[in-house]
């Protein structure tokens, strides 16, 4: 459904932030991008939206395919059409609209997306998803808390019917018990309406829960990828990025911080 081929991309003309990176997703599967900060995931993502641009960046070599159709020179609104829709890292939000509004904003671009539906019955599927945002519809967004700003601007990509939705570090700043909740939602929105997701996020366990595959990248590279099954039993995901030694001990920055040295997956 989605294939990224080989892509390089560079940044103002100069540095060169992603080196050959080749993925792909299927339709109705949920892939997740694991590495830690700076590895190339979040740019990763904007090759594909076609949001790169705005920040001066530019696939130069490779290109991104979607459905069998080159994507990577088109605009990040034809995008958008088409099917695919970012959730940004850092929750971006119109912080001056109720959340109906910015909920709403979500749907102006569907015409190609469209599964027939109604504006207003996608609405109310979103709030079946995130219950709590019906009580607080009236509510100026900017006043919400993190855990419901995540939920917003996740039932606003929602409201564009997307077939892929890029999901950018959707665990950020927020407690674990509601970290469970928002992954359990995506979960479900994946079973429920058949969209296929491609997760970046540094929180390997639960990205390791909801996934089915997933690739690993370090220094805008790949690196190593499998199924989520192979790579939660893969001792260096275990130990560098779900903390756990062979034996299941949880182990400390402090005993891990020179794993660069040690990573099998480099050779």
């Amino acid at each position: 459904m989605l294939k990224v081929n080989n892509i390089e991309v560079v940044y103002s003309d100069v540095i060169l932030v992603l080196r050959g990176v080749s993925l792909s997703l299927d339709e109705g599967q949920v892939v997740s991008i694991l590495g830690a900060n700076g590895a190339g995931k979040s740019t990763t993502l904007k090759a594909i939206s076609g949001l790169l641009r705005t920040q001066q960046g530019e696939v130069t070599r490779g290109h991104i395919e979607f459905e069998g159709e080159q994507i990577d020179r088109l605009s990040p609104d034809e995008i958008v059409r088409r099917g695919i829709v970012q959730v940004l890292e850092g929750r971006p939000i119109f912080r001056h609209l109720t959340v109906e509004e910015n909920l709403l904003t979500g749907s102006l671009l569907r015409a190609r997306t469209s599964n027939g539906g109604s504006v207003k019955q996608d609405l109310e599927q979103v709030y079946d998803y995130f219950p709590p945002l019906k009580a607080l519809r009236k509510r100026t967004s900017g006043y919400l808390s993190g855990g419901e700003q995540q939920m917003m601007v996740i039932g606003r990509a929602l409201m564009a019917n997307p077939r892929v939705m890029l999901l950018d570090e959707p665990s950020l700043g927020l407690a674990p018990m509601l970290v469970q909740e928002i992954f359990h939602i995506i979960q479900r929105i994946n079973q429920e309406s058949g969209v296929s997701i491609l997760l970046v996020e540094q929180n390997a366990n639960v990205a390791l829960q909801v996934a089915s595959y997933a690739y690993v990248m370090e220094t805008g590279r790949i690196v190593l990828d499998g199924s989520a099954e192979q790579l939660a039993g893969n001792a260096d995901i275990r130990e560098f990025y779900l903390g756990l030694t062979q034996l299941g001990e949880r182990k400390s920055y402090r005993d891990v911080k020179h794993y660069k040295r040690r990573k099998r997956w480099l050779g």
